[in-house]
C-alpha cells in the first residue's frame, strides 16, 4: 500500500496550476531611462481580472497621470471578458491606481520636473491581487536609444559566441 502524505498532496495541487500571466512594457525600457520604481494596485471589476488572467491585456501606449490627489492609468488595454454576463466596459477606460498619499505626493513632485512621465512598467498578480509597477521615467534622445539596442545585440551575440565554444 502506498500511502501519500499531505505535503505530496499539496505538491501535486501546486503542479497543476498554471502560473498567472505577467505582462511587461518592453517599449518603456527601451524608449525611456527608468529613475523611480512603485507598486501600485488597481482597481477593476471582476470581469476585467479574469480577462487579465486569460492574457487579455496590453500595457502598449499606457500612461499614468495624477489628478486630484489620484494616480489614473490611461490607454491600459484589457479586452472584453467574452463570458460577462453583464455589459462589457470599454477596454481603455480609465483606472484608479491604489497608492498611499506619501507616495502619491512623492510622485507628483518628481513629475513636475521637466520631462518626467509615469509609465507602467509590469502588470502582474500577487495572489489574487493584479498591481502595476510604475516608473518615474525620463525620455531617451535618439542616439540613447540606438547605444541601448546596440549594446543588447553585442551582449546577445557574445552569448551566442560562448554557447558555441562549449
Amino acid at each position: 500500500m502506498i500511502r501519500v502524505t499531505r505535503r505530496q498532496k499539496s505538491e501535486k495541487k501546486a503542479a497543476k496550476k498554471p502560473a498567472p500571466p505577467t505582462y511587461v512594457n518592453r517599449k518603456a525600457f527601451r524608449d525611456y531611462h527608468i529613475l523611480e520604481r512603485f507598486e501600485a494596485g488597481i482597481a477593476l471589476a471582476g470581469q476585467e481580472v479574469k480577462s487579465i488572467r486569460a492574457g487579455g491585456a496590453s500595457l502598449r501606449d499606457a500612461y499614468a497621470q495624477v489628478k486630484d490627489g489620484d494616480v489614473i492609468l490611461f490607454d491600459l488595454h484589457i479586452a472584453t471578458y467574452k463570458f460577462a454576463t453583464i455589459d462589457p466596459l470599454p477596454p481603455r477606460r480609465p483606472r484608479r491606481l491604489l497608492l498611499n498619499k506619501r507616495e502619491i505626493r512623492k510622485i507628483k513632485a518628481k513629475i513636475d520636473e521637466r520631462g518626467m512621465t509615469i509609465i507602467p512598467l509590469k502588470l502582474y498578480f500577487v495572489r489574487h491581487l493584479v498591481k502595476v509597477e510604475l516608473g518615474v521615467c525620463k525620455g531617451k534622445r535618439y542616439y540613447e536609444k540606438r547605444e541601448t539596442i546596440a549594446k543588447k545585440d553585442a551582449e546577445r551575440e557574445r552569448d551566442r559566441e560562448m554557447r558555441e565554444r562549449e
